[in-house]
């Protein structure tokens, strides 16, 4: 390091040992305040993750501190109608207000903003990009303590640019108890390394089904390998969730808020 170095690496063009690399994490709106940042993800769809992110937020939220969920999946949102909100709160020419559940959730996806809930999102990969970046910078998020990325599946431009444009606290893995588990949880384990992103753990859903005559539990989707890939990687499993169809349809009624979240405690201790 040289004696006249001021040590901002971003205005110097020198090349030597020292020098530190550039953030690329996008500024927080002005009026915004956000305390922990956590990625909801998995390396494949149909799992789940939405359902585990609206009970992960809703569970913060009880334990009395500000949940928010900023909808990372552009193309295939579900968060607005889980929450049975429609519309963001507003905007003017400094950003957008999100939309705020019943119990103060504070919510931003690409559906608050279209005219109709089931128009598609007929966008390349970058504009998609571009627009979950954008719900970070232009959103006065109001407060938060806790925000959740409910991101859209596999590795490509938006798990990227919110790993490296957001300040990411903590990753937890949605999976499911399938043959595809091992890939599931060693691409979504990789792609938090790489980005230097901490596991929290991994969230197992549909792990079975309780018979409602006989009480008994059912691995419909075959036997759960999960505790040896988990063991593997050194990461804890925080909850094993059942099929539950009351779960389903409490989503399609916009009442997320009122899911029993005890399965999720272990899961909502580690981001606390």
């Amino acid at each position: 390091m040289s004696e006249q170095c001021s040590g901002n690496c971003s205005s110097c063009g020198e090349s030597c040992s020292d020098r530190k690399p550039e953030s690329l994490i996008a500024k927080l709106n002005d009026k915004s305040k956000v305390g922990k940042v956590i990625a909801v993800v998995s390396g494949k769809g149909g799992v789940g993750k939405s359902t585990v992110t609206a009970m992960l937020a809703t569970a913060v939220q009880r334990a009395g501190k500000r949940a928010a969920i900023l909808d990372a999946d552009i193309t295939g949102p579900s968060i607005p109608k889980s929450f049975g909100v429609c519309e963001c709160a507003g905007a003017t020419e400094e950003g957008i207000f999100p939309a705020v559940s019943k119990t103060g959730i504070q919510i931003m996806s690409i559906n608050l903003l279209l005219d109709n809930e089931d128009d598609p999102v007929l966008w390349r990969g970058p504009i998609i990009a571009g627009a979950v970046k954008q719900f970070w910078t232009d959103v006065f998020w109001e407060d938060v303590d806790y925000l959740f990325v409910d991101m859209p599946p596999g590795t490509g431009d938006v798990p990227l640019t919110v790993f490296q444009s957001l300040p990411i606290d903590g990753v937890i893995i949605v999976t499911s108890p399938q043959e595809l588990v091992s890939m599931i949880v060693s691409k979504a384990v990789k792609m938090a390394n790489m980005m230097h992103v901490p596991v929290l753990g991994v969230v197992e859903n549909y792990s079975y089904f309780r018979c409602p005559d006989c009480g008994g539990r059912h691995q419909i989707f075959g036997q759960s390998h999960l505790e040896e890939i988990a063991g593997e990687y050194h990461l804890p499993v925080l909850a094993r969730l059942p099929i539950d169809p009351e779960v389903a349809k409490k989503c399609d009624s916009g009442e997320a808020e009122s899911l029993d979240t005890t399965e999720m405690e272990a899961a909502v201790g580690a981001i606390l």
